[in-house]
């Protein structure tokens, strides 16, 4: 509805109807002129609502003028304006026939959002309807994909009192319905209209057919397709639909069985039908059956054309079958069909031994002109690249040029030794595309040379691919080089070319070159491709320089190019990364003036940003603007929030985050868990983090290593040793392995807790895992202080005197626990 009323602010008539009414019954309008000047009005660019001669011509409207306006009007956008604005135009109203001329536009064009709206503007301005006219709707809702809304649609103009639908509106809502798969409201709608009294036709059961098929509802289909035969209804496309399903359902045989009883009933394939199961048995493996059915169509009298040939002598050769392959090629030459170089790779590619390869191609180049012997030839060219010997191909066109050749090549003499015309665009660009992949960038533009030297002129495709190959090996020069030659032989860049050269310049970070091109671009009427501007804003971000990264998305904006929204959120995030908060903000209010609605990835940088920086109370204002934009906190934005919350001593706020989640079905992880354990042990308040700890694994929340290692760390730094110990445990039993800095606090926290034994119990448990650190470890003078510690009391000294005897402990904190410690 929004879109209709913004339309509508900008169109709204300045003369009331009334003034006209005199008018209008001594002088009636000559329909076709109105017609034609509202056309004009409006197609005219740029398009000025406050034409004046809209205010004449307005108050002269009527329901069969706006349609035939609507007809006449070809783009979908100039005739929504044109319809809004009649919208507007009082006391004239759109009646049903107006709406489904706007609705046929609009579906054709897939304009969905506008669809939308004019269903709600349908249903809102209670337009009554035929059933016919409520079919025609539902028929533009289903083929923009609006299904919920035809099949809503249908129930509220009952309701409302608008149309009573017939058999022939519940036709037209089981069609689109079908398409799009609802099996149940298929059925539904059935039951319903049987219990309305409504009969069923051929109309009726064919879509509820075609949606078993489509579920693979194997019984129900047949029970209908029996229905539809009983009563005399089948016919070739009902007969396709079942036909086709079997296909689909790898029943092939099936379906062969099925097409025999048809045709004893003189139900037969159309060719379109024929051609599509050929297709699908070949695609199953099952080259039989496709052979059968193509006999079938030709006896039919159906013409077979190359995508068949194609297609079958393909499987054939997958299947190794050469004979029967060139049996087919042979028939397509009774059929005066021409092979092109697919078919003729296909059957090149088969032969696995080079002798019958030769003998094959010695035979077809008989009585062959010089032109169908270059076709051969670039057949033979294509299967070398596709097997990957793309050097071989290289060197048989090098020689075919007048290049030497050292072996003794029956293929090569082949081509040598006969008169063949010389090699086309085709042959180079078989040899120069195969080159490019492999990455042989400096033979491929040498073979561009030689074209020029044998006087073959490359096509557009060839530059382009040449250059995309450049610009990928960052040969950013020799691409300009090209560029510059291509357009002397008069070949204008393409779009595809341009942004090639753009997406080098961003990789490489270029700005200035980017944006020179930008302009350029603009003048040809190409669009830069969104990736590359995205890369650019990306590589800048990673290096640091989000300044200049969002001076160059401010620069493409002048240029008349709208970067993406993905764009705009890698420049927030790298802006934030170098604390440039308040540039920032300022970007980020400059996309919204702009109109892009920013989404939820937007505001958890900016978010993140705002916490980072001690600006909570601005973070908590950004999560109520986004939730007042309709959208939804996700779990990483609360998990922010709440890790801001805890480093900033409001505790108690996060914790009433924690709830919100629940409350608005967000599952906290173990993130969020971790952040808050965190955050009550760094409070003093262990108890708590130990009651959140037990939830979090009854809520199903299996904590990591790294929530396993904090939560001992903090338990720990609150004077609970002991249950930090057994989270150790439970982190052991799970086999998880702590870093040395556990072993740290728990061995400090039990010497607090002047628990000696325990504290020597961590000790050797960290030698024996190898985590005693070591001398460049800010813990090692913590572990020394704590084993001199242990030494000097007399329930653990003779303990720590063993690990000095052992050697367990390193030879350097040996000698200066031995000085300490006296021993």
């Amino acid at each position: 509805m929004k879109l209709f009323q913004n339309l509508s602010k900008s169109i709204k008539p300045k003369t009331p109807f009334s003034i006209f009414t005199k008018n209008l019954s001594t002088f009636p309008p000559d329909s076709k002129n109105i017609t034609n000047d509202l056309i004009s009005i409006f197609t005219k660019q740029p398009f000025c609502p406050n034409n004046p001669a809209l205010e004449s011509l307005a108050p002269l409207l009527n329901n069969k003028i706006v349609e035939t306006v609507l007809n006449g009007l070809k783009n979908w956008k100039t005739a929504l304006i044109f319809f809004t604005w009649a919208s507007n135009q009082g006391p004239y109203k759109h009646n049903i026939y107006t709406y489904n001329a706007m609705a046929s536009i609009l579906s054709r064009a897939r304009q969905n959002a506008p669809m939308r709206a004019l269903y709600m503007n349908v249903v809102t301005s209670r337009c009554s309807m035929t059933p016919g006219a409520l079919g025609f709707l539902i028929r533009c809702l289903g083929s923009a994909g609006l299904v919920v809304e035809a099949n809503l649609l249908f129930d509220q103009v009952q309701k409302m009192g608008l149309c009573m639908p017939n058999s022939y509106s519940y036709n037209c809502l089981l069609e689109v319905l079908s398409k799009s798969n609802y099996i149940d409201l298929v059925e539904m709608r059935l039951i319903e209209m049987s219990d309305r009294g409504w009969d069923f036709d051929k109309y009726t059961l064919t879509p509820v057919l075609q949606v078993y098929c489509n579920a693979a509802k194997f019984d129900k289909a047949l029970d209908v397709f029996n229905e539809i035969h009983d009563r005399g209804w089948v016919d070739e496309y009902v007969f396709s639909i079942l036909v086709l399903a079997f296909s689909r359902w790898s029943k092939v045989d099936k379906a062969c069985e099925l097409i025999e009883t048809m045709e004893d009933r003189n139900v037969r394939l159309n060719k379109k039908t024929f051609c599509s199961l050929i297709h699908g048995f070949v695609k199953e493996s099952r080259v039989d059956k496709g052979l059968q059915l193509f006999d079938k169509m030709k006896k039919y009298g159906f013409a077979p054309d190359i995508s068949l040939y194609d297609v079958l002598i393909g499987g054939l050769c997958e299947n190794n079958d050469v004979k029967e392959a060139l049996c087919l090629y042979s028939e397509m030459k009774g059929f005066k069909i021409q092979p092109d170089v697919r078919i003729v790779t296909k059957l090149i590619s088969s032969f696995s031994k080079e002798e019958e390869l030769t003998c094959f191609l010695k035979e077809m180049h008989q009585d062959m002109d010089p032109k169908a012997l270059t076709l051969l030839y670039n057949s033979v060219l294509n299967s070398l690249v596709d097997n990957g010997s793309v050097h071989k191909a290289y060197h048989l066109l090098q020689t075919v040029m007048g290049g030497n050749y050292i072996g003794d090549d029956e293929i090569v003499k082949l081509f040598t030794d006969n008169e063949m015309d010389p090699p086309n665009i085709t042959t180079f660009s078989i040899v120069i595309n195969g080159l490019i992949k492999t990455g042989d960038l400096d033979l491929a533009v040498g073979l561009l040379r030689d074209m020029a030297r044998i006087g073959c002129k490359p096509d557009l495709h060839l530059y382009n691919n040449l250059i995309d190959g450049l610009c990928t090996s960052n040969r950013l020069q020799e691409s300009f080089g090209l560029l510059q030659e291509m357009e002397e032989s008069g070949f204008e860049p393409t779009s595809f070319t341009n942004n090639c050269i753009f997406g080098c310049l961003c990789r490489r970070e270029d700005i200035s070159g980017a944006l020179h091109l930008l302009k350029k671009m603009r003048v040809h009427g190409h669009m830069p491709w969104i990736k590359h501007s995205t890369s650019m804003v990306k590589e800048l971000c990673k290096h640091g320089k989000a300044v200049e990264a969002s001076k160059f998305l401010e620069d493409m904006a002048e240029e008349g190019f709208q970067p993406d929204i993905v764009a705009y959120s890698a420049c927030l995030d790298g802006l934030i990364k170098i604390q440039k908060v308040d540039p920032a903000l300022k970007l980020f209010q400059y996309i919204c003036a702009r109109g892009y609605c920013p989404d939820v990835v937007a505001y958890n940088i900016l978010i993140k940003g705002l916490c980072k920086a001690q600006r909570i109370a601005e973070a908590q204002k950004l999560l109520h603007e986004m939730e007042g934009k309709g959208l939804v906190p996700s779990v990483v934005t609360y998990n922010t929030l709440i890790d801001g919350l805890c480093k900033n001593d409001h505790l108690e706020e996060a914790m009433l985050f924690l709830s919100r989640m629940f409350g608005k079905e967000r599952e906290p992880n173990v993130i969020t868990y971790s952040t808050l354990i965190d955050g009550l042990c760094n409070a003093g308040r262990p108890d708590d983090a130990l009651v959140l700890w037990n939830e979090m694994g009854r809520k199903g929340c299996t904590p990591t290593s790294v929530a396993y290692m904090a939560f001992i760390h903090g338990l720990c730094n609150c004077g609970k040793p002991t249950e930090a110990l057994v989270a150790l445990r439970e982190m052991e039993e799970k086999e998880m392995k702590p870093d040395t800095y556990v072993y740290v606090a728990l061995l400090s926290a039990f010497l607090v807790d002047s628990n000696q034994l325990l504290a020597f119990e961590v000790l050797e448990e960290m030698v024996d895992k190898g985590k005693f650190p070591d001398l460049h470890d800010k813990n090692h003078f913590i572990v020394r202080d704590a084993i001199l510690k242990l030494s000097e009391d007399a329930r653990t000294s003779s303990n720590v005197k063993n690990l000095l005897t052992k050697g367990s402990i390193p030879t350097m904190s040996l000698s200066e626990i031995g000085n300490e410690g006296g021993f």
